[in-house]
């Protein structure tokens, strides 16, 4: 039997920035996974960053690989009609999407007016749970203030893609309370790395499948399987307390998750936040090889950006 392997590779940042290679191989006989590699692109004396990424995805003949990174351009950058401008849009994907935003909106709205004290305690509840720090869906019953806003900014088929909905229907308000963060495809990539990973595509093996992930999503997914607590992420988020975030985390997955990860490789984590982010990628490719992701809805798939949901439920 062909041992599994899948790998996470965090691209954001600048060109001169440290990119690692984060390799997980599952072994039957030992029914565990194992942090197989965990490479630098600077720790390559003797050939260029971009050769060393194609060279470690050759060496170790690998399939699979989950990158922090559109995979896909927005609509209206594939598009060749005359346009008739965001409103207009005559395009079926994005009439699509538009429809799910408003469908979205209109049921809130419906709620409100017909019974309006019922919403009222409800959002009082929700705001809540936001404040103790506890998950909401953006779609539970009724929709944060901060949520509505965002659908009522619009979409905007030459910023946003399809699965950027999905994400804020399902994550918005988690990503909010917990990282004060807010999901846009192109919010931080810029021009430099969208030209570096062209690049870099055109160089990998054809049969390589590449997947996106987004390390957010994957610690919000860690967090509401019980594998990790609210003051695991405070502590990723805090300056002084990074590192200690980061180690109680590891450690957390290593034990749910069933991955072996070495001393030496452990410290490479830890020292390294562009090293997690790979393990963090890494270990969301493995919840698609366990077949423990969320399903996408079609609406959302329509771009092909390959997201991957991780359920560790």
């Amino acid at each position: 039997m062909k041992i599994k392997n899948m790998a996470g590779m965090s691209m954001k940042g600048g060109r001169r920035d440290k990119f690692f290679f984060c390799l997980l191989e599952f072994f039957p006989g030992k029914d565990r996974w194992f942090l197989k590699s965990i490479l630098g692109v600077r720790d390559e004396i003797n050939m260029h960053g971009d050769d060393a990424i194609r060279s470690w995805i050759e060496k170790f003949d690998l399939n699979d690989l989950v990158v922090d990174f559109p995979l896909n351009m927005p609509f209206c950058q594939t598009c060749s009609l005359s346009c008739p401008g965001v409103d207009g849009c005559p395009v079926g994907e994005v009439k699509e999407v538009k429809e799910v935003m408003g469908n979205i909106l209109k049921k809130d709205a419906e709620i409100m007016i017909s019974t309006p004290k019922v919403y009222e305690r409800d959002r009082i509840k929700f705001a809540q749970r936001s404040r103790e720090k506890k998950i909401n869906s953006s779609v539970e019953h009724i929709l944060s203030k901060s949520f509505k806003r965002r659908l009522k900014k619009g979409f905007l088929p030459y910023w946003n893609r399809a699965i950027d909905l999905w994400i804020w229907v399902h994550y918005y308000d988690g990503l909010l309370d917990f990282f004060d963060y807010s999901y846009d495809s192109f919010g931080s990539t810029s021009l430099m790395i969208l030209s570096r990973f062209s690049y870099l595509k055109r160089h990998f093996p054809s049969d390589l499948n590449l997947y996106e992930g987004n390390i957010r999503v994957t610690l919000l997914e860690l967090l509401k399987a019980g594998c990790i607590d609210k003051n695991d992420l405070l502590q990723l988020g805090d300056l002084e307390e990074g590192v200690k975030g980061r180690e109680n985390i590891l450690k957390k997955i290593e034990k749910y998750l069933n991955i072996f990860i070495y001393d030496t490789d452990m410290e490479i984590l830890l020292k390294n936040p562009r090293a997690f982010d790979s393990f963090l990628l890494a270990v969301t490719g493995q919840a698609l090889h366990m077949n423990k992701t969320d399903k996408i809805d079609q609406w959302a798939q329509n771009d092909q950006a390959n997201f991957i949901a991780p359920s560790f439920l």
